[in-house]
């Protein structure tokens, strides 16, 4: 069943409930907030005219239904439609002349937000193969360096990959996988220059820094060595769907065009990836669907050997590996819905009656993930809906479960590539205190702490405060939702509020610390994240699932965001409610639902199938033609809009954004605010830059904060 079918918007629509007293707003009103500036309707300035897209029919036929799709043109595979560009350009320059007025809170925000982030940045080192690994940020400069030194006194930093460097000329660079061979004379390294998450995978001599001829293009980005130094496993794309199908092995000095496929997977409904174990004594394929698993798995040590099965695929069995002496430990839902731990001989993986169990189902506690050492187990795990760690010792000893410091805190595993330490690496952060790194030695209890993140500009943490209160959706059930603000606040109704939404994929939205944020929160707004089913907080059932006292809001200034799937959230409540909100920000939004998922071309379609519905069933595809916010486009007044995508957007086609605003602003009615903003250069990400990436968080938060007539 679809986790954001109506019935799992709700929980939504009634976080935004919560935060105002129904009595003071009727469905359909303005909401009494100041209007926005000169450029966007008052008298002191021109209103300029959108761009209209025109109408071309075009029929699109299922299950003997035809729907119209006018706006159908506006899809162009190869991005180079001169008209198809046109249009967005015009979007883009009816954008920037409508929040033109907007410019100087801009600038101002975008200060800001720079200037919490320190400009020259280590990030904490780890211990691998006799050697520290980190990355570094330089003053001023907008992509990582990667270094490491050697694990001896005195010893000197080499500098493995300069990103600045490999960037230079691109208008888009980002660095996927980066791994060392064993031997650690090579480092190899994906880098996507598009923005389309095809990856070309290259290879540097470290000592030299000469880079050698094999360049591997069309890839996912995964690398994994074998143990001979010389040899690497990486998965290849389709070229149209852009799944991750093929696992190659690529010999270094060989042609990439001859490389020898060592699996492909048949069934377009999965992804495939590869890696190497955290021990490196094997290499494993993952293939993964929505609702199933299957891993393989060959030695490290013999490149060319065959591939084994762990377990065959299992519709609904979702399991994950990892080896540890002579024996596997599996994460599996086999027979637990929120997942267990269990243990198998090398030997007898397949062989289930050979399973035992580590660690038992819990009704009340989701299994996320473990790590396995030597002497110990670390579970990821989520109680309550809150994100913390377990620790099982593997021989005496009893277990114990990590005290957070915050409450409310999310507590993650940091870096852990070995298996031998006595120490667990994790991390510690909340809404409003920044991530915290700590080592903590299992045996003793004795923690050190490794690092805090700097948050600069005059951020004093005692300032701010959070919280976690729990909602009843129309269906009875209690849905969490997580609450920041600067302390001082009181929830008497006054206060604009910006609601993020995200609920797909199980992908859980925890409360991290984002010190974005704190430019909201410094001008009186609450941040708020409404936990909605579709992740897995409160356990599997959660993900298959899909009036309070106190007035945390102003009627009249509620905001939500969403992307991806998440402006598929906040775009369907646009629909069946938009009387909650004074505006919404959709960010690279999935909102062609039916369209897309009919056509297997896509990249991302073929995967899907589990977590939308297949619409080539009839009963789905009504189901899902119910709720597409593309499809249920009506004629009434909608929240202000602000709706961004990414030209070459691999995930959600940038064309979905386009036809919704096409087709909004031919069918709505009243004068709100509906933009469309396009980065000609980027994808789904937004900007590549750890400062550039900034420009788009400050024009969306200027437009919030100037419709909540907040203008400093």
């Amino acid at each position: 069943m679809n986790p954001l079918s109506p019935s799992r918007l709700l929980p939504m629509t009634c976080a935004a409930l919560l935060f105002v007293s129904a009595s003071t707003r009727q469905a359909g009103a303005e909401p009494p907030a100041a209007a926005p500036g000169p450029a966007a309707g008052s008298e002191e300035g021109a209103v300029p005219a959108p761009p209209v897209a025109p109408r071309r029919p075009h029929a699109l036929t299922a299950h003997g239904q035809t729907r119209e799709d006018p706006y159908y043109w506006l899809r162009d595979d190869g991005r180079s439609d001169p008209e198809v560009l046109a249009y967005l350009d015009a979007e883009n320059r009816h954008t920037v002349a409508r929040l033109a007025h907007t410019v100087p809170l801009r600038e101002r925000l975008r200060g800001e937000l720079v200037a919490r982030l320190r400009p020259d940045d280590d990030s904490v080192p780890y211990l691998k193969g006799g050697y520290w690994y980190a990355t570094r940020f330089v003053a001023g400069q907008e992509h990582p360096v990667f270094v490491r030194r050697r694990d001896a006194p005195g010893a000197a930093e080499e500098r493995l990959l300069d990103g600045n460097l490999l960037a230079a000329g691109h208008g888009f660079f980002q660095i996927g996988g980066v791994e060392v061979s064993p031997d650690h004379r090579l480092v190899a390294w994906a880098e996507d220059t598009v923005s389309r998450r095809q990856y070309t995978i290259r290879v540097r001599e470290i000592a030299t820094g000469r880079d050698l001829p094999d360049r591997i293009e069309n890839t996912s980005g995964d690398i994994a060595w074998a143990g001979d130094g010389k040899t690497l496993f990486y998965v290849e794309r389709d070229p149209t769907t852009l799944l991750p199908y093929r696992v190659r092995r690529h010999t270094l000095g060989a042609d990439p065009a001859a490389d020898p496929s060592v699996y492909e997977e048949s069934d377009p409904t999965f992804y495939t990836g590869v890696e190497t174990s955290r021990s490196e004594r094997f290499v494993f394929i993952v293939s993964r669907s929505t609702l199933s698993s299957e891993v393989r798995f060959a030695s490290a040590a013999e490149p060319a050997a065959p591939f084994r099965v762990f377990l065959p695929r299992e519709r609904e069995h979702e399991y994950e590996v990892e080896d540890l002496g002579d024996r596997f430990f599996v994460r599996t839902n086999w027979r637990a819905p929120n997942f267990r731990l269990m243990e198998v001989p090398l030997a007898a993986t397949a062989d289930r009656a050979s399973w035992r169990e580590v660690v038992p189902h819990r009704e009340e506690v989701f299994l996320h993930g473990f790590l396995a050492f030597r002497d110990f187990l670390a579970l990821a795990e989520r109680g309550e809906g809150v994100r913390r760690i377990r620790v099982v010792p593997l021989g005496a000893g009893e277990e114990r479960l990590l005290a957070a410091d915050q409450p409310a805190s999310v507590l993650l595993f940091g870096a852990n590539p070995s298996q031998e330490t006595r120490w667990l690496r994790y991390t510690e952060t909340s809404l409003v205190s920044p991530t915290t790194t700590y080592d903590l030695e299992v045996a003793t209890g004795e923690r050190q702490l490794r690092k805090r993140e700097a948050v600069l500009g005059g951020f004093d943490p005692a300032s701010y405060q959070s919280e976690r209160i729990w909602i009843t959706a129309r269906d009875g059930v209690r849905v969490p939702v997580s609450l920041a603000y600067r302390k001082g606040f009181r929830p008497d109704g006054t206060a604009p509020l910006l609601q993020y939404g995200y609920g797909a994929y199980g992908f859980s939205t925890d409360p991290y610390f984002n010190p974005n944020v704190l430019s909201l929160l410094d001008r009186g707004f609450v941040f708020a994240i409404a936990h909605v089913r579709g992740g897995q907080e409160l356990g599997r059932r959660w993900y298959d699932d899909g009036h309070v006292a106190g007035r945390y809001a102003d009627p009249g200034r509620v905001f939500a965001l969403g992307g991806s799937a998440g402006g598929l959230l906040v775009g369907a409540v646009a629909n069946l409610r938009p009387d909650l909100y004074r505006g919404i920000v959709a960010a690279v939004p999935f909102v062609d639902v039916v369209t897309s998922m009919l056509d297997e071309s896509i990249p991302l379609t073929t995967g899907e199938f589990d977590e939308w519905g297949d619409p080539k069933q009839r009963e789905a595809y009504e189901y899902m033609l119910s709720y597409s916010p593309y499809d249920q486009v009506r004629a009434q007044a909608y929240p202000h809009l602000l709706v961004t995508t990414g030209l070459w957007d691999s995930q959600v086609q940038y064309w979905e954004p386009a036809k919704w605003v096409a087709k909004l602003r031919a069918t709505a009615t009243g004068d709100r605010l509906l933009l469309l903003h396009t980065n000609m250069q980027a994808g789904h990400g937004g900007k590549s830059g750890r400062f550039a990436r900034l420009d788009e968080v400050a024009l969306q938060y200027a437009f919030l904060l100037d419709l909540a007539g907040i203008r400093e």
